[in-house]
Formats: C-alpha cells, sequence, structure tokens
C-alpha cells in the first residue's frame, strides 16, 4: 500500500516539461530521439495556438504555429534520416494538420491564411514521409 502511494506521488510531482525545455532538449538529442520530441513540440504549441487564438491573441498564435510546422519538419528529418518512427510521425503529423483546420474555421477571415499555409506544409511532411515509407516498403518486397 505504501509503496502505491509513493507510486502515485511520484507521477503527480512529474511536472509537464514546457516548450522551451523540450526545445533545448531537442537540440542535445539523439538523431533516434529526435522525432519524438519534435513531435511533442509540435503538439504542445498547437495546444498554445488553440488557446491563444481563442483568447484573441492571433499574432503570439501564428508563432505558435510558425513552431508546429517547423518541429513537425525536424521530425520528419529525424524520422528518415535514422528510418525509424516514420508511420507515427506520418500520423501524428495528419493528426495535427486535421487540428489545424478545426482551428482554422473558428478564426477570422484574416487569421485563416497562416494556418492555411501550415496545412499545405504539414501536407507536404506527411507527403515525405508516405514515400519514404512506400520506398523501402518496395525494397523489402524486391528482396
Amino acid at each position: 500500500m505504501l509503496l502505491v502511494i509513493f507510486a502515485f506521488h511520484l507521477c503527480a510531482g512529474a511536472k509537464e516539461e514546457t516548450v522551451d525545455e523540450l526545445k533545448s532538449r531537442f537540440e542535445s538529442a539523439r538523431p533516434e530521439d529526435r522525432a519524438e520530441l519534435g513531435i511533442r513540440i509540435a503538439q504542445h504549441q498547437l495546444h498554445n495556438a488553440d488557446r491563444l487564438y481563442s483568447e484573441g491573441r492571433a499574432e503570439p498564435a501564428v508563432a505558435a504555429v510558425d513552431d508546429i510546422v517547423a518541429y513537425s519538419e525536424k521530425a520528419r528529418d529525424a524520422a528518415t534520416q535514422t528510418n525509424k518512427r516514420l508511420k507515427n510521425v506520418e500520423i501524428d503529423v495528419r493528426k495535427i494538420a486535421d487540428k489545424l483546420r478545426d482551428i482554422k474555421r473558428t478564426l477570422a477571415f484574416e487569421d485563416q491564411p497562416a494556418v492555411e499555409q501550415a496545412i499545405r506544409r504539414l501536407e507536404d511532411v506527411r507527403t515525405t514521409l508516405l514515400k519514404v515509407m512506400f520506398a523501402n516498403d518496395n525494397k523489402k518486397g524486391k528482396k
């Protein structure tokens, strides 16, 4: 019983890392860990962008959207470089793009172009990942 309580306190005490902490970890991370960290940063910034747009703070929200794209691209680059987590990154980027589409529908017309451009770039990320995955599948199938 005491062990369960101790474990619960450890889990409750573990704080959520901030975006800045994740960014600094990303820069020093091993290549095989960068894909996951990049996606985590993008997901945090997606949450931040949604909150900022809801609060009517478009300028910082656009900066968060820019981070979403930048770290999704870095995650793609790390995944293709190491040939690991390709499918996971593609799925996560698809979910992020879907959420951005939902956010875009709630925005004023003048705030939509930045989000639309981000969605297009995320679709390019997905396309690249899919090409790499299917190229790998074709190579495996020919053996």
